[in-house]
């Protein structure tokens, strides 16, 4: 299962998240985590080890082999099929979550390395391919109508999403799947998923 962001499963370190992995490895399924912005970044995390997955390079730790996190860039093969993932969003939360001594990440955004290396990425494929795997969506298909009334759009950081914009523009693709918004929307060509599954391949 293919989670678009936001697992959940990196957010308390210090192993206090040992007791849902523990629950979710013990699944009869693999998680194929996005990167959300309420977690860490694996490769922040000792515990976590690269090794190559679906033709791609992902993080898993040992302890838990059945959750593997993709790492953003890599493209990888499910049955045939091309999917380039993009993880990363701002938290419009960031700054109620820090007053309160809660968890927020500095790592949640992609950096302009990560932009870089997508860019190359569907250079190597003439910026065709399968599908699109992101956390959240281009810029002119996010789901204005679940935009939380409380926040001022205007103070919202959106580079991500406008660098994504360009991404889709350029790009040629089949599929584009994106999380974040916490809603099941079609926006143009993005599926949002939220409570939603749809099935993307016939075996992993």
């Amino acid at each position: 299962m293919i989670i678009l962001g936001d697992a959940g499963i990196n957010y308390y370190l210090l192993g206090m998240d040992d007791n849902l992995k523990y629950e979710l490895n013990s699944l009869p399924i693999i998680l194929f985590c996005i990167h959300g912005n309420h977690e860490e970044r694996p490769y922040n995390i000792p515990s976590y080890e690269e090794h190559k997955w679906h033709g791609g390079t992902v993080y898993s730790e040992p302890k838990y082999p059945s959750l593997i996190f993709a790492k953003d860039s890599e493209i990888y093969n499910f049955n045939g099929q091309e999917y380039i993932v993009i993880g990363g969003a701002y938290s419009v939360d960031k700054y109620y979550r820090q007053i309160r001594g809660w968890q927020w990440f500095a790592s949640e955004q992609p950096t302009n390395a990560i932009k870089a290396y997508v860019e190359q990425q569907l250079d190597s494929v003439d910026w065709k391919i399968d599908g699109v795997l992101t956390h959240t969506t281009p810029k002119a298909y996010e789901p204005t109508s679940a935009f939380l009334s409380g926040i001022d759009q205007s103070k919202v950081d959106k580079t991500t999403e406008i660098w994504l914009d360009t991404i889709e523009q350029r790009l040629t693709y089949k599929h584009w799947y994106a999380g974040h918004f916490h809603v099941d929307s079609q926006e143009g060509p993005v599926k949002i998923m939220f409570k939603r599954i749809e099935k993307l391949a016939d075996t992993f």
